[in-house]
């Protein structure tokens, strides 16, 4: 069985909240943009950045920090909404 890295398994579950916030506040589209952006967004940066430095600090900070755009584009919309 694989290791579970409690870093990643964080991530995982704020994301997911975070879709799931999106949703209850905002609504579906705002749930679906989080799920796709995920796989469009993250996936993409984080291997963009691994193949380009090898470093997983940077690879970490750069996924962090697209979770906190996203947390802080989803509650300016509710927000609004």
């Amino acid at each position: 069985m694989p290791k579970i890295y409690p870093e990643a398994l964080l991530f995982c579950i704020l994301w997911a909240a975070l879709a799931f916030f999106g949703w209850s506040r905002i609504g579906w589209q705002a749930a679906a943009a989080l799920t796709v952006g995920l796989f469009v967004i993250i996936m993409p940066a984080s291997a963009l950045t691994l193949s380009r430095t090898g470093n997983f600090a940077v690879e970490r900070g750069v996924r962090w920090s697209i979770l906190a755009v996203a947390a802080l584009i989803t509650l300016a919309l509710a927000d609004l909404s």
